[in-house]
Formats: C-alpha cells, sequence, structure tokens
C-alpha cells in the first residue's frame, strides 16, 4: 500500500527518481540516434509478413512472442546442447530499474533485444555488450494505473514490424515505435480510459494488422479484441467477447446466441471475458485464437444468477482474421465459478492421433486439463489432467465439458487448483524431435471461495463478489493434502500422458523455452535458471540469477556465436502477495542476463531486503481491537501489493517503514502523497479511523517480528 515503486529502491539502485535516461529517452533525443547508429542497429525495414510466416528459417533471431506463428518457442540451434551446457556462463547482466515484475519475452534482431519492463516501458539494448541503445517511456499515469490492475504493473512483450516496435501500456495505448531511435510513430488509446481496462499482454501481428486485447474483468468491463492497421494505427475492427445489453441490439449473431446463456442484467458489471493474454494467428487459416477470462463477479451465482455457460466467458475462440467475425469457440470452464481463465497460451502442431493426421491447438488450462482441439473448427479432440490433486472436476465428457463436483453457489468451497490455476500464463514449448509440449505447472494450490450474497456492483472498486466477513461451514472435495508444489512436466499431446516431470523447490516456475540442442531451459521463483535434457527431465545446469524469475528464455546467433537471454523480475499476484508456501521465492532489483558457452562475466547483483528485524519506528497506542480490525482491512487493501500479513514481496516492506513515512500514513494512504511513485489514494475507501487501524496493525507486525513482545 504505502509507496509503490519508489525512491528507496532507486536509490538503492544508485540511480536518481527522475532517471536522467529516460528522461532522454523519452524526448527521444539525439543521444539515442547517436547510441543506435554506433551499434549494430541499423534500419530493416524488412519484418514483413512473409519474413514473420517464415521465422522459423530464421535461427538468427528472434522475430516474434513465441518466435514463430505456431508459438513452439523451440529454436533450431544447436551449438549450446546437451553435451557442453555446463560450460555455459554470463556474458553480460544489465540492472533494470525496478524490483517489480518482469514477464516479457525479449525480441531479438540483427544484435539487437528489444525487451519491455514494468510500467510498459521498452528498452533497445545492443545484444553484444548490453549497452542501453534507446529507451521508450510511456509515461503511465502510475495510479490512476495501479489502483485497476490486478496482477502487477507488468508487459509481456512487443511487436515487430515493417520498421517498428509495437508495444501495448498499461493504460490502454497502443503505440508503434521506430526501430532505430524509439520515437513515437503512432499512438491509439484502445480502451475506454473512463473504465478501469488495462494491457498487460503482447500485440499479435497478423497478415497487416496488429491485435491487441485487455485486462480489467475483476473490477468491471466488457472483453474484447482489436485490429490495427500496422501502418497507421486506424482501427479495423473490434469483436467482443461477451454480449452486452440487449436493449441495443447485438453486434453479431454469436454475440446474440451468447446472450441465451446468461441470465439477469450481467451487462451493468460489462460481464467480464476479457483477452489479457494468448493471442495468435494461423496464415494458413487466416484465422487469429484467443482465450478468454473470467466474467465479473467470478461466481455466477452473482453474475447470472447461477443458471447458464456464460459465453465466451473461460474459452478459446477462432476469428476470421481480416473481419474479426466469429467462427467457432470452446468453452474450457462452462459458467466458470473458479476464475478459471481460458487465456493461457495457445500452440499449433500438426500431429498423428490414432493414425489419422490432424492440424490442432492445444492448451494446458489454469483449470488443470489439458485440452487438443481441432484448429479449422474447434473440435475437442482429447483433453487430460496434466496435473494432481484438481477436485474441482472428476474428468471430463466425450465433448470436453467438465464433470464439476465442487459449484460456488452461496456457500464456502475450497478447491484445487486455486485462482492462480495449475498452470497461467507463462509460455510453454514445443520440441518437434521429441514430441513433448514442456510446461510450468503448479499442483495442489487451493482456492477459497465464498461468494458474497451481498455483493453489489461497484466502479471504484475490485468486483470479485468474495465475501471476506464469510463464517459459513467450509467444504473441501479432499481430505488433508500436502503444501502445493510446482514442477516442469514433459506432456505427450498424442499419448495425453506425463512423459517426465522435474519438480522444484518452489510453486512457480518460468515461461519456457526448448532447442535442437536436447535442451529445456526455464527460470523459477528462487532465481534459479536451469537448463534440463530434452529427453528425459535431467537438470544439466543452474545459474542463479538473483532474483525470481517468471519470463520465458529466448536464444538466438550474434556473429555466430549462440546466446540466450532471460528477463529476471519476481513480482506479478503471487509475488506481490508474497503467497505463504510458495517455497524460498527471491523478489530483488530486475535484470536481463545473457549466456553463453565460455561467458565469464562477473555477477554481483545489488542486495535487495533487509538483513536485519524490524523495529517499530514509533510508538503507538491501540486496543487489541484495533489491530484485529486493522489486520482485516490490510488484508483487504493492502496485502494484495504489500504482502500476505505485511510481510512484503517486490515493494517497499511497511515493517520496516519509517518514523517520516508513519508522520505521513494518512497523507500517503488516504491524500495520494505519493501517487506519482504509483501508491494510490484511498480515501475514496478508507476513513482516518481505518487507515489509522491500518497503521496500528502494521507496527504490531514490526513489534512481533521485531521479538518484542506484544
Amino acid at each position: 500500500m504505502i509507496f509503490s515503486e519508489g525512491n528507496q529502491e532507486l536509490r538503492a539502485l544508485h540511480l536518481p527518481t527522475e532517471n536522467p535516461l529516460m528522461r532522454i529517452a523519452t524526448a527521444h533525443s539525439l543521444l539515442a540516434l547517436l547510441l543506435c547508429w554506433a551499434s549494430a542497429c541499423t534500419r530493416t525495414n524488412t519484418i514483413d509478413d512473409a519474413r514473420l510466416r517464415n521465422a522459423d528459417a530464421d535461427s538468427a533471431n528472434w522475430l516474434m512472442y513465441g518466435r514463430t506463428y505456431d508459438e513452439h518457442r523451440f529454436s533450431p540451434l544447436g551449438q549450446i546442447n546437451d553435451q557442453n551446457v555446463a560450460e555455459l556462463g554470463l556474458v553480460w547482466s544489465k540492472e533494470l530499474p525496478t524490483t517489480r515484475g518482469l514477464e516479457g519475452t525479449p525480441l531479438v534482431l540483427n544484435g539487437v533485444i528489444y525487451a519491455t519492463a514494468s510500467w510498459s516501458i521498452v528498452h533497445a539494448i545492443d545484444a553484444r555488450t548490453g549497452e542501453t541503445l534507446w529507451t521508450f517511456d510511456p509515461e503511465v499515469p502510475r495510479a490512476r494505473v495501479a489502483n485497476f490492475v490486478c496482477c502487477d504493473v507488468v508487459n509481456r512483450g512487443v511487436a515487430l514490424y515493417r520498421g517498428k516496435v509495437i508495444v501495448g501500456t498499461l493504460d490502454g495505448r497502443l503505440i508503434a515505435l521506430d526501430e532505430v531511435s524509439g520515437t513515437p510513430v503512432w499512438s491509439v488509446v484502445t480502451v475506454d480510459t473512463t473504465k478501469p481496462f488495462a494491457i498487460t499482454g503482447y500485440p499479435r501481428v497478423a497478415n497487416g494488422l496488429v491485435l491487441i486485447g485487455n485486462a480489467g474483468a475483476e473490477y468491471g468491463v466488457r472483453g474484447y479484441v482489436t485490429a490495427y492497421d500496422a501502418e497507421t494505427g486506424d482501427q479495423v475492427w473490434r469483436t467482443y467477447t461477451v454480449p452486452g445489453d440487449p436493449s441495443l441490439g447485438f453486434e453479431s449473431e454469436a454475440l446474440q446466441r451468447a446472450a441465451e446463456t446468461w441470465r439477469g442484467e450481467w451487462w451493468i458489471t460489462g460481464g467480464g471475458g476479457t483477452v489479457w493474454e494468448g493471442i495468435v494467428y494461423d496464415p494458413d487459416l487466416d484465422l487469429v485464437y484467443f482465450g478468454t477470462g473470467n466474467g465479473t463477479a467470478w461466481y455466477r451465482a452473482l453474475r447470472s444468477e447461477g443458471v447458464g455457460d456464460n459465453l465466451y466467458v473461460a474459452s478459446i475462440l477462432a476469428l476470421r482474421a481480416r473481419t474479426g467475425e466469429y467462427v467457432w469457440h470452446f468453452q474450457t470452464t462452462p459458467g466458470d465459478n473458479w476464475d478459471f481463465d481460458a487465456t493461457q497460451p495457445l500452440m499449433f502442431a500438426d500431429l498423428e492421433i490414432e493414425g489419422v493426421p490432424r492440424a490442432v491447438i492445444m492448451q494446458a488450462s489454469k483449470n488443470g486439463f489439458f485440452y487438443v482441439l481441432d484448429r479449422a473448427t474447434g473440435e475437442f479432440i482429447s483433453g487430460a489432467p496434466f496435473v494432481d490433486r484438481i477436485t474441482w472436476a472428476s474428468g471430463l465428457d466425450d465433448k470436453g465439458r467438465p464433470v464439476e463436483v465442487a459449484y460456488a453457489g452461496i456457500e464456502g468451497k475450497i478447491v484445487s487448483p486455486a485462482p492462480s490455476g495449475a498452470h497461467n500464463w507463462n509460455p510453454m514449448a514445443f520440441n518437434p524431435a521429441t514430441g513433448l509440449v514442456y510446461l510450468p505447472a503448479k499442483v495442489g494450490t487451493q482456492g477459497l471461495h465464498t461468494p458474497d450474497p451481498d455483493w453489489v456492483y461497484d466502479p471504484d472498486d475490485v468486483n470479485i463478489g468474495f465475501d471476506p466477513d464469510y463464517d459459513g461451514p467450509l467444504n473441501a472435495e479432499f481430505g488433508e493434502l500436502p503444501p502445493p508444489s510446482g514442477e516442469l512436466v514433459a506432456w505427450d499431446p498424442v499419448q495425453r500422458k506425463v512423459a517426465w516431470r522435474a519438480p522444484y523447490p518452489v510453486v512457480e516456475g518460468a515461461g519456457v523455452l526448448t532447442t535442437a540442442g536436447n535442451l529445456v531451459l526455464q527460470g523459477r521463483a528462487d532465481g534459479m535458471f536451469a537448463a534440463y535434457r530434452a529427453g528425459d527431465g535431467t537438470r544439466l545446469w543452474e545459474f542463479d540469477a538473483g532474483t525470481g524469475i517468471m519470463a520465458p528464455a529466448v536464444t538466438y546467433l550474434v556473429d555466430g556465436v549462440q546466446y540466450v537471454s532471460v528477463l529476471a523480475g519476481w513480482g506479478g499476484p503471487d509475488g506481490l502477495w508474497n503467497t505463504p508456501n510458495y517455497g524460498p521465492v527471491k523478489p530483488g532489483y530486475g535484470r536481463l542476463l545473457t549466456f553463453a558457452l565460455g561467458g565469464a562475466a562477473p555477477f554481483n547483483p545489488p542486495k535487495f531486503g533487509h538483513p536485519d528485524p524490524p523495529t517499530p519506528a514509533i510508538e503507538m497506542v491501540a486496543s487489541p481491537a484495533m489491530v484485529a480490525e486493522g489486520r482485516k482491512l490490510f488484508g483487504a487493501n493492502c496485502a494484495g501489493c504489500h504482502g500476505d500479513n505485511a510481510v512484503a514481496g517486490p515493494l517497499p516492506d511497511l515493517r520496516y517503514a519509517t518514523a517520516d513515512v508513519h508522520g505521513q500514513f494518512e497523507a500517503i494512504v488516504r491524500g495520494g502523497a505519493r501517487a506519482d511513485l504509483g501508491m494510490p489514494s484511498f480515501g475514496n475507501r478508507l476513513s482516518s479511523e481505518q487507515v489509522r487501524a491500518i497503521q496500528s496493525f502494521v507496527l504490531s507486525r514490526a513489534k512481533a517480528s521485531s521479538g518484542q513482545p506484544q
């Protein structure tokens, strides 16, 4: 809650709050151009549709999010392989001025890396040296946006097209930058800025169009995907994912049919179904595919009178790329009650299934099932659990519909997986040599669901519909379970089973890369970046990146040498919440690391956190009842950023707040004194008395953590 990503962090990096480099880059100064011209950066204008379609033949570069349109994240490079990967070493590391989550896939073109960081900042970096060529800061209005972003101020990457670097920003803009200088070419607002939309996902280029979705279902919006002309930024089409107000008519027959699966006045909250991740394109079929998120509220009992499939939430949809016309859908979790978005990565493959060649699209869903569908028709081919301990459904029927056993009516339920899913946005990879899909999986996470029968839509607050005061019975569909765990899973999509598992000591694993060198590379929340043998999962090498890793690695050639680069930066909802029992996670300062065989660069990351226990900065008289009220208010308003029970992850740990901070406590929380750092004002949510109760709880936690008697 108190100051989001502020001057404390930047001082620790020996950078001023107003970073001069960002000021220079934002103004697109001559210096940025000179740095670029002095490096390998040259204008190519050759990233056109033909080159994107043939990206697999370009092993030297990483031209789009999944490297190729099929999203395999497979590199044909084999210089680094299972025989010599032990010689892999650091070539350079570049510190980034953030402690927030870094989730992006860097793109690489002709020796230049284009990477995004928190707050939608774009960096162009010389792949040989790690030198910054230019930096573009879109100057997202931090306080306004941070108030309506559920899952950290992250960005997952850019698109390259005809000399432009295209990025979606957290406040809903789509911006095309000049590839050489970072100067904006065009910018368009893709959302209604009076509503709590955000963009964290990557843009997808499809035959001259740029497609982008958005987030915000937790706050009450109506989801959609929009296509823009890549040269001009002009809107070409927009397709909504859930029906709107019937009295205004429906935009398509598909939405009219969808409306038959809803009840009540769902359109007042927007309905949800946002497309916040996972847009892919098949140029052969000229179809665009994406998954949709949860409804608003989470629980069907609240948003749709407890009935209906609520199309097209928690669904995979296919549209015609040129027009946005609906082609087919497959709903992974009908009437979703569990926040089981279907926005996880989608992947194409041509597989022989039961002796028949099939063109398929695949997804390892949040809900714990791995789906294989016909990508031309959406026909269900197969589905099977890829993790143990799925308790919300007993399986899938012959049409792929789940056989649900745990329904979230107006009663408390504990189910597995948790809302964070058995697999979330973190990319998976497919190796054609092994025929296996590699993905980060979370096993045995548990979600508490207590729908609030008195919930009313509030446009100024989160709209999950969860009742924090529920005191009724809690029903679990399982017995005593061990703590949750994480693992790298190698899944056989033809045999529909796990080929091997590689457990790790944390729950959260990063996105995945696989190569022709018989390797799988993956980071994880404790900061370890590891290489596994693709055939059997043997761990062959690892490196401590100094902070947790969520992002996937990429690999490419520069001057004939194979490099591997990965963004390290711990955050996201579980990172900010600092989820208990998720293992020895490692928050810290973000960085981009680059490796090659024989690399031996020194690595001394700056220390993060506090070596000593906290000491209460001030004395405050508070009754046990006041502290208890503060605990409750902290959990509802502050823990999502400042950690469960005030034990912080990437953001400032409030147990260590100074006397100066405590002196400004109300001015910060209610008055927005640190809004420019991303700490929004809670003046419309919390009274002065409530803020004082929260402060008493924070001080009590400092005292408890210091070992002082309470």
